[in-house]
């Protein structure tokens, strides 16, 4: 049987932003992940490799899956980002 290999899918979107201090690379995120973007990191200890970015949701799960505050954050695309500015009347 041959060797199976992955890699990143190149994409614009970086939904995950890994805190490489605080992250203790239990794998939570991915387990919890709703659709499968990760998987985990051939070296121990480290966070999961996103594999694709652009199919992420943004629900959040990961986030709040992880014992450890910090180590994962969701980075919304720029067009998602938004200001809401008070309506004077």
């Amino acid at each position: 049987m041959g060797k199976w290999t992955a890699a990143a899918v190149p994409c614009s979107a970086e939904p995950l932003i890994f805190d490489e201090e605080l992250c203790i690379g239990c794998n939570r995120c991915m387990n919890v992940c709703q659709v499968d973007i990760m998987i985990p990191d051939p070296e121990p200890g480290k966070h999961p490799v996103v594999l694709y970015p652009g199919e992420c949701w943004y629900c959040g799960s990961c986030v709040m899956e992880c014992p450890r505050p910090g180590a994962v954050r969701l980075q919304h695309p720029l067009m998602n980002r938004a200001k809401f500015v008070p309506v004077k009347g």
